[in-house]
């Protein structure tokens, strides 16, 4: 579809990823009509969600509301132990992560609206499966989930994309493919419109109002170094290469608020030979998450993060920024065949930077750029330190630490002993950026005044002030579809009162 096809617009709908299309179809829900503007080509689609594991975060207290969400058969409901997920943890795990940051308004809406969005994609067709693979592990003949997690979109980030465009292409949204909007409109101090590219030519598309969701600053190495910091336009991209910040600059040209931490980022361990940005066909099977269950070492062979402090799903979207902070902005990640039947299945593709020795005087010999003198005598001083007489257990905190290091280790520590051993290399991967700008409860953006914005919603990586320092894993996939909904109910629904 061409610019020049599009006409009496109700809403229109920046980015195609998981919080727009979800603003897409709630805005249609409510009678709006809509069109969405996708930067990408058809082939790249879909943002950063087409490039996350598919994992999703929400409240459940028991089965019946676990089913809301996620089909489980009898005999899972007999063998798996799914746990719970209380409004309770999901609004420690916010707080505790963020250092009680995040803004309370936004995470109570984030938490209690968690598993009714869930099910409403759902009942588009969206589906789910368990996260067996990454979030559980066999404990006395069953699997047992840990971390407050147990399900994702089903086959994931690229699942989700492909289920939310086939929903979007079959009730009628049009999605213009390779349309950038380079600039808002604005007249009697309400926006309305965008003026949009597509094929080097620009065209203005007046609509009743405008719902940004086209994603952080992460794909902008200018924009990574001027506010995250020095080397960070060094970082891997774990995603797509269009998020390069154009809808935060256009709502700020318009003066909304900037809010949240921006010189803060979700940032990972990477694979030191991945691609600069997302490869579409291998994913997130870059990411390196068993680290809890071995040790990190830097270029000067030494330790340095306590690789145990909680499940991964809590230190994981930190530790990239620990690891570009070494020398080098690298690190190995070290285990031995005790562990080998528990780590996640990225660790098994044929795209990995990997050494592999049968004694660890020969693994110090295959860590490039690893002082191997150093970290033999790390490996010996962490064995020692390691407290035997507490047994281990992957399925919880198990407080088997380590005693007297300068760099403790909290849980899941076990001695590096047992051949083969097995190493990974890995960099920092960025994945989105936390700085957005300020929304109201219903996503209305704010200006710097403090007011709304007329006719201006935003979702997705957009919404400053939820995350800070650290994230709890698969809270961004959930916040998209929480706030992407409630932007496009909202702009559906200004857009309406605008025709009176």
């Amino acid at each position: 579809m061409q610019l020049k096809d599009i006409s009496g617009v109700d809403v229109i709908v920046v980015g195609a990823g998981n919080a727009a299309i979800c603003a897409a179809l709630a805005a249609h829900e409510a009678g709006a009509k809509v069109v969405v503007l996708e930067k990408a080509p058809e082939a790249e689609k879909g943002g950063n969600s087409f490039f996350t594991a598919g994992a999703t975060r929400f409240v459940f207290n028991n089965l019946d509301e676990l089913r809301e969400v996620l089909d489980v058969s009898e005999d899972e409901a007999r063998t798996v132990d799914f746990g719970t997920y209380t409004e309770e943890n999901f609004f420690d795990d916010m707080g505790r992560v963020t250092q009680y940051r995040c803004d309370p308004d936004l995470t109570e809406i984030l938490v209690r609206n968690s598993r009714r969005t869930l099910a409403w994609m759902k009942s588009k067709g969206v589906r789910f499966e368990p996260m067996y693979g990454r979030q559980a592990h066999k404990v006395d003949g069953g699997f047992k989930f840990f971390g407050g997690q147990v399900c994702a979109f089903w086959g994931g980030g690229a699942g989700l994309i492909d289920s939310l465009h086939t929903i979007t292409k079959k009730i009628g949204i049009p999605i213009l493919y390779e349309t950038g909007a380079v600039s808002l409109l604005s007249k009697d101090g309400r926006i309305c419109g965008v003026l949009a590219e597509q094929d080097g030519r620009q065209s203005e598309i007046s609509a009743g109002t405008v719902v940004l969701a086209c994603g952080g600053f992460e794909s902008n190495a200018e924009m990574r170094a001027r506010y995250l910091g020095p080397n960070w336009d060094l970082a891997k991209v774990r995603g797509t290469r269009f998020n390069m910040g154009g809808g935060i600059s256009m709502a700020l040209a318009m003066g909304a608020m900037p809010c949240g931490h921006w010189s803060g980022a979700h940032a990972v361990g990477w694979d030191v030979n991945a691609p600069t940005f997302g490869d579409r066909v291998v994913g997130d099977g870059f990411q390196k998450h068993s680290y809890p269950f071995g040790i990190m070492v830097n270029a000067n062979g030494e330790r340095f993060v306590d690789e145990g402090a909680d499940f991964r799903n809590f230190t994981y979207a930190k530790y990239g920024l620990e690891v570009l902070k070494q020398p080098g902005m690298f690190a190995w990640q070290v285990f031995d065949a005790k562990v080998d039947p528990i780590l996640r299945d990225e660790y098994r593709i044929r795209q990995v930077t990997k050494a592999e020795a049968a004694s660890l005087e020969e693994l110090a010999g295959k860590l490039e750029g690893v002082d191997g003198k150093r970290f033999l005598e790390t490996v010996a001083e962490y064995n020692k330190a390691v407290r035997q007489d507490i047994p281990f257990n992957s399925v919880i905190k198990d407080g088997r630490c380590t005693k007297g290091l300068r760099i403790p280790k909290t849980n899941w520590a076990n001695t590096i002993d047992a051949p083969p051993f097995q190493a990974y290399a890995i960099t920092c991967g960025i994945t989105f950026t936390f700085g957005g700008v300020k929304v109201s409860p219903s996503t209305a953006v704010e200006s710097m005044s403090g007011k709304h914005i007329p006719g201006l919603y935003a979702a997705g990586e957009m919404v400053g002030g939820l995350f800070y320092f650290n994230y709890p894993s698969g809270t961004g996939l959930v916040s998209g579809a929480v706030f992407g909904r409630i932007a496009g109910t909202e702009a559906a629904g200004y857009a309406r009162r605008a025709q009176r």
